[in-house]
């Protein structure tokens, strides 16, 4: 089926039905997922879906339907539901669409050996991880490994005359395992994600580092409550980047619900402090050439060298702020309208090698796991239950769990003074780095 000029007919029938101004957005995805359990294969499940989503505005009044089915008589249906929803809203004037008609070249987001590469060998690709981990003599059960792939297609038109499309892949595999002792059980996991298959780590890699974090974790302590050095290892970094990527959402500064609001231009981290979002990367899980309503993606300095940049926008609150879209919309599928998202967005590295923190770490805490909100994007506070490593003396001690630690968003940017090297770009990534002291609690 020719997508492409199926998105533009299909704006062009929204117009004839009564709609000011449209946009079409047509998905086409392939998905796979298998899983193995003990050498045994327990789930191969592949599937086909596509789609359409329409957003139409009847002079200034939003409507928006999808349906899952391309038959003319769906396609129409839909069409008939937004503009008939369309008039029942409160007409608002800054529901515009964008006419940026610009594409980002962004090379690497599409694979297209992954669909030829045979159902064996990624069976055999887990069967293998799988196998790795449990001839490890830490490791005592297996929790499963797992593979999934994805192709998709996206097709954008709207009445401003855009006209885009792109196509991407993805693929990872990870295993979980179960170390013991005793009486104690501690889960460890491990997973691996590229645009091209060609480009996964070794099963050997993935295996060791399952085991490891599982065997790491038996006979953890308690410590008594105290302030102390926190060292947030790659893995934890979400905590603290996620309630900031909250705060500067555009659409949360407008409601008075960030704890940015009144800060850009501002100091709000130590200088090491350099925050980016990334749509352009080569190869990157979250880059792609525009947005989720069209706009070019790119990539910004969000904070720079600790000073507040810029928040993030789409097209209708950009309007509303009076600002312009940063190419931040997001949009989960053809089924949802466009919200406000990264794409990658990152602590830039440091120049600390991880293992130099620790040893300049007379005594805190290794943060390997973390559960809770993280930082609140309204008011800045941090909370939250930890686990992972004491530090004692410039070393690994012993392994803690059950802790709780607590502080504000201001402090702990303000606090961090280390950074490391160890960069390894995902959807929200950081370096190891260490936050100069913070309130943990336990015993």
């Amino acid at each position: 089926m020719d997508y492409k000029n199926l998105s533009q007919q299909l704006v062009d029938k929204c117009l004839k039905q009564g709609a000011s101004a449209a946009e079409v957005c047509l998905q086409a995805r392939r998905d796979l997922t298998i899983r193995v359990r003990n050498g045994d294969v327990e789930t191969v499940q592949e599937s086909s879906s596509h789609g359409a989503g329409f957003r139409v505005f009847v002079t200034g009044k939003l409507g928006f339907a999808h349906c899952n089915n391309l038959s003319d008589r769906s396609l129409d249906q839909a069409m008939a539901s937004a503009v008939k929803y369309a008039a029942r809203m409160t007409q608002e004037e800054h529901n515009i669409l964008p006419d940026d008609e610009g594409i980002t070249s962004v090379a690497g987001l599409y694979d297209p050996q992954i669909s030829r590469i045979s159902m064996d060998e990624k069976i055999g690709l887990i069967q293998k991880v799988e196998k790795l981990a449990m001839s490890d003599a830490r490791a005592s059960k297996s929790g499963g490994s797992n593979y999934n792939e994805s192709e998709l297609e996206i097709y954008l038109a709207n009445s401003n005359g855009l006209r885009k499309n792109y196509k991407t892949s993805s693929c990872s595999y990870g295993i979980n395992v179960v170390a013991e002792k005793g009486d104690q059980k501690s889960n460890g996991s491990d997973s691996c994600s590229r645009r091209f298959y060609a480009d996964l780590l070794a099963p050997e890699a993935i295996a060791e580092k399952a085991v490891q974090r599982a065997h790491e974790m038996l006979d953890p302590r308690t410590i008594k409550t105290q302030r102390a050095a926190v060292i947030f290892a790659p893995e934890a970094a979400g905590s603290l980047l996620g309630g900031i990527l909250r705060a500067v959402d555009g659409e949360s500064v407008l409601q008075g619900a960030s704890f940015l609001r009144d800060k850009l231009g501002q100091k709000i981290a130590v200088d090491k402090v350099t925050l980016i979002d990334d749509g352009t990367r080569p190869k990157g899980l979250s880059s792609k050439p525009f947005d989720g309503e069209g706009v070019p993606t790119h990539k910004r300095t969000i904070v720079d060298k600790g000073v507040l940049r810029g928040f993030m926008y789409n097209t209708i609150v950009a309007k509303r702020a009076g600002a312009q879209s940063t190419g931040n919309a997001s949009r989960g599928s053809y089924a949802s309208l466009p919200g406000i998202g990264a794409h990658e967005f990152y602590m830039e590295r440091g120049d600390s090698d991880p293992g130099a923190i620790i040893k300049a770490t007379r005594k805190g805490l290794l943060l390997k796991g973390f559960t809770g909100q993280g930082i609140n994007p309204i008011n800045g506070n941090f909370s939250g239950g930890a686990r992972g490593f004491w530090i004692e003396n410039g070393a690994l001690a012993f392994p803690v769990k059950d802790l709780t630690i607590a502080g504000t968003a201001a402090a702990m940017l303000n606090g961090i003074d280390m950074i490391g090297n160890d960069l390894d770009l995902d959807r929200y990534s950081a370096p190891t780095f260490r936050i100069r002291e913070m309130q943990i609690g336990g015993e």
